[in-house]
């Protein structure tokens, strides 16, 4: 498959998390914390081993060590920065808190789903393979993010289906970072190892920063060990998925 259509049917197939988030919306609140407490702990397993298990092993075959680790770092500062400048905060439940509401987090959501296009491409263009995964776990940490923003419009005063069209423009952002990585790749050479450790920072700043404090928050002990095995289960997940990379 030519590699620019797969970023886009890719990036295109993030962009549909946001209708997979609103068809969540329809259940019970109390069913859809369940569910939703069950996605973040899946993501925040699946951004910690595509980080560990693909990206940063796919960069090391390409960058001097003491470079991918100063990489990943200046990657979490700037994933940290962006959440201080933006008030960039991912809500995984239906209440959010004001201070992320309206179109500051619509800002924010479009940076950030920019990004993930850039990712995305970067992936493909190194292996047809790493790309899935990677979309893969994007997509899985799209979803309960998806649910929030929708929350946060509504809580700002969209109407549903301004908020629900709104929130998919956003989504599309992907795609034109999905687009840009791949033509970025050919007017700079040799930038796209340095995106997988960029990418693997940014995976394991929003899994331990934003995605695991959530899990840490559930105080029931049955609840809290089965978050705690489906995080272990995103984990293995992505390991097995190294079984087909080579």
């Amino acid at each position: 498959m030519n590699t620019l259509l797969a970023i886009i049917l890719a990036c295109l197939g993030i962009s549909l998390c946001v209708w997979a988030a609103v068809l969540l919306l329809y259940f019970k609140k109390e069913t859809l914390n369940k569910i939703t407490l069950l996605l973040v702990s899946l993501s925040a397993g699946a951004l910690m081993g595509g980080a560990f298990f693909h990206l940063l092993p796919e960069a090391a075959e390409e960058l001097d060590i003491n470079v991918l680790l100063l990489t990943v770092v200046i990657s979490f500062v700037f994933f940290f920065f962006l959440e201080k400048l933006l008030f960039w905060r991912h809500c995984h439940k239906g209440e959010c808190s004001v201070h992320t509401f309206g179109y500051m987090n619509l800002i924010g959501d479009s940076l950030h789903n920019f990004i993930d296009g850039v990712v995305i491409a970067s992936a493909f263009l190194i292996d047809i393979r790493l790309g899935v995964v990677t979309t893969l776990a994007i997509a899985l940490h799209e979803i309960p993010q998806e649910i929030g923003d929708f929350g946060v419009l509504i809580h700002a005063g969209f109407e549903k289906k301004k908020a629900l069209i709104v929130n998919y423009l956003v989504a599309l952002t992907v795609l034109l970072g999905g687009i840009a990585g791949y033509f970025a790749s050919f007017a700079i050479k040799g930038v796209v190892p340095y995106l997988l450790p960029f990418a693997a920072g940014g995976f394991i700043y929003i899994a331990a920063s934003d995605l695991m404090p959530e899990i840490r928050k559930e105080t029931n002990l049955k609840k809290s060990l089965l978050s705690f095995i489906i995080f272990i289960f995103g984990i293995i997940m992505m390991y097995a998925a190294t079984l087909f990379e080579h």
